[in-house]
């Protein structure tokens, strides 16, 4: 992770029209995932600029422009064009007077333009900027899709988690990464793993070595990232600790400051993982919309009693 997004990188990923390119315009690095709408910088007032941003022009700020005169507008621009602008961005592929050009030009610094609407491309370039800003932490672990729920299997080293992975995998299910997951904060609410880029569509099965999953069993087997929803660890069953039967142990642990479900199942001789780990996605995902078998068996419970204590 370099904390830091090239103009290059931008144009290559969001297929921008480049109106100004010069080597060293490409090379700027963006920093930060705000984008700035120079609206009160254009009537001169430069207090709170910030010009480390991404400045994009619309409609409003195109249309402003042409309504100043040619040396109001050569002065604006020469105050904004300073030392760490990243790029100027025009929306809706509107035209843009010469002035911008020139100033450009002679700032080094790169002009973009798209089609689309000012809006909607400032919620595309800062959803792009997050995810490859955001800080990435890595963690010992095997990320699966299981039934569309982003499931991440923990354990001690040995415990199965790649086996495991592997029977789910023939199953229909997709792998995202093993053995390391990178991590990282989308928003307050939403945790995405990904695989390092060295370990893409790749599975270690002890006695075997690495395999290529994608290789073995297509493409619809593995997927780029998910967001993660459930915390599974797997650890080797003790015949002296209690486990939880009724489904009421789930505890929420943070991961790079996002609380996430995690639950505990014990590995032991004959029980089918995959198949327990598939069953605990779906009752998973019946929990969030509302359907709570541990509820359910719990209320029957009362309601026997309540019927024999009447009888009595």
């Amino acid at each position: 992770m370099n904390g830091f997004v090239r103009v290059l990188e931008l144009i290559e990923k969001l297929k921008f029209e480049v109106i100004i390119n010069t080597k060293k315009a490409l090379e700027q690095k963006i920093m930060a995932s705000d984008i700035s709408r120079p609206g009160l910088e254009l009537t001169g007032y430069f207090n709170y600029y910030t010009p480390n941003c991404l400045q994009m022009f619309g409609r409003k700020e195109i249309s402003f422009m042409n309504h100043m005169t040619t040396d109001k507008k050569f002065k604006i621009l020469k105050e904004m064009f300073v030392k760490g602008l990243p790029a100027i961005i025009i929306s809706r592929g509107l035209a843009y007077p010469k002035e911008l050009v020139i100033a450009a030009k002679k700032a080094d610094i790169a002009i973009l333009r798209s089609p689309l609407a000012t809006s909607r491309l400032v919620g595309i370039i800062t959803n792009f900027l997050d995810e490859r800003l955001a800080k990435r932490i890595s963690i010992h672990g095997v990320l699966m899709d299981v039934y569309g729920l982003g499931i991440l299997l923990k354990g001690n080293s040995g415990i199965g988690k790649s086996e495991t992975a592997l029977e789910l995998i023939k199953k229909g299910h997709r792998l995202i990464a093993d053995d390391r997951v990178d991590v990282y904060q989308k928003d307050e609410l939403t945790l995405i793993g990904e695989a390092p880029e060295i370990l893409k569509h790749f599975l270690e099965i002890r006695g075997i070595g690495i395999i290529d999953v994608m290789n073995l069993f297509g493409t619809s087997s593995v997927r780029k990232s998910m967001q993660i929803q459930l915390v599974i660890h797997l650890e080797q069953w003790a015949k002296d600790k209690n486990y939880d039967r009724l489904g009421s142990d789930t505890v929420m642990i943070s991961i790079a400051n996002v609380n996430v479900a995690q639950i505990r199942i014990p590995v032991k001789t004959g029980r089918n993982l995959s198949t327990i780990i598939e069953v605990a996605a779906m009752n998973f995902c019946a929990n969030t919309m509302g359907f709570d078998a541990t509820e359910k068996f719990e209320q029957n419970l009362t309601r026997l009693i309540q019927e024999n204590s009447t009888k009595k």
